[in-house]
């Protein structure tokens, strides 16, 4: 299962270090990779890693969390670094986490103790183990959020990044758009963040209050605000502009957050616009002069701007925080991957 560059010769071999949260889904992370293909280890010593990866074959995944022996952040971002200098590998770190709450709602559910938890004080573990991984979620290639994220949605993003391919082609970035209430925090994981809320509010409309963005009543009363165009534009020649920096660079994950005051009118309003948007060019719009649009498939200024290079294309995904926390609404593809995506199942999350 070796993917194959371009020009014949073997694509570097895909060695993915999986850390983050204790109850995160990390240990779900790693099932789905096996599924594809990875041999998986998990919770090796640390000193083991470059001779795990020296005897390997194929796709390597494996785990690096509090329980490993020895575990310690620089001594991970080194063997990181140690694995990156390798020409014939592509080394990637994937970080799991999930908000506070979810993970106390989780391990109450399960009864388990957590690894850092020395007192039984569930929470007291899960704040050091934050502390303890805060260096390597920082320098994380992919974060995945899991904390709205069911385990179907999370089989299909991991899929989506790094199931084996054929060739590098279709390995652009995958581009999430959320809305969100700020009032509940912000999305830990925001990579850009906009403020919604100096457009005209429906929930002190009667007969809107009720309904959210996905509503054709609501979406129009938001776009009738004088200032919704020019807003609306100015966000997306933004991302116009950086999206495909980020590919350049070879970034895999992005994460644009829009927020309101309830995160279920003005801003959902805006991200179903803005996924419209990125959707409906698919490689082949060009740029207006005055408006910049964002065109999936266009990446870096030194490519082909005729959108045959998939090496630039990004997908794209659409997140409803709020709505999603009230049952209402699921994770959707608003610009599926190149390649399909395989059936999945309903699981649970483990560490």
């Amino acid at each position: 299962m070796t993917d194959s560059s371009l020009d014949g010769a073997p694509a570097p071999r895909r060695i993915l270090l999986v850390t983050g949260l204790s109850g995160a889904g990390k240990s779900s992370i790693l099932r789905i990779l096996e599924d594809l293909g990875y041999e998986v280890i998990d919770n090796p010593p640390l000193g083991m890693l470059d001779e795990i990866v020296t005897r390997a074959e194929q796709p390597v995944a494996i785990g690096v969390d509090s329980r490993t022996r020895g575990f310690d952040a620089a001594a991970v971002m080194a063997a990181l670094g140690r694995l990156r200098v390798n020409p014939g590998l592509q080394a990637e770190l994937i970080y799991a986490t999930a908000e506070e709450s979810v993970l106390l709602r989780r391990y109450t559910a399960t009864r388990r103790r957590h690894p850092l938890a020395m007192r039984g004080a569930v929470k007291e573990g899960i704040e050091a183990e934050i502390e303890l991984t805060a260096r390597l979620r920082a320098a994380a290639d992919m974060v995945i959020d899991t904390s709205d994220l069911p385990p179907p949605e999370l089989r299909q993003v991991v899929e989506t990044r790094f199931a084996p391919r054929s060739d590098r082609r279709g390995g652009g970035l995958t581009v999430a758009l959320m809305s969100f209430a700020f009032p509940a925090g912000l999305p830990r994981e925001a990579d850009m963040v906009f403020d919604a809320r100096f457009l005209r509010n429906p929930y002190y409309v009667t007969e809107l209050a009720t309904k959210t963005g996905l509503d054709t009543e609501v979406a129009d009363y938001v776009a009738a605000d004088p200032d919704y165009p020019h807003f609306l534009e100015q966000i997306d020649a933004m991302l116009g502009l950086v999206l495909p920096r980020f590919v350049r660079e070879g970034k895999k994950y992005a994460t644009i957050a829009i927020g309101c005051s309830g995160g279920r009118h003005r801003s959902v309003t805006i991200v179903e616009a803005l996924a419209e948007r990125l959707a409906e060019c698919a490689g082949t719009c060009e740029r207006p002069a005055k408006a910049p649009r964002i065109d999936i498939g266009v990446a870096p200024s030194d490519l082909p701007s005729s959108g045959t290079d998939e090496q630039g294309a990004w997908s794209v995904i659409v997140m409803h925080r709020e709505l999603a926390r009230q049952g209402r609404y699921r994770w959707r593809w608003a610009s599926r991957p190149k390649e399909p995506v395989t059936d999945v199942v309903e699981g649970r999350y483990s560490s």
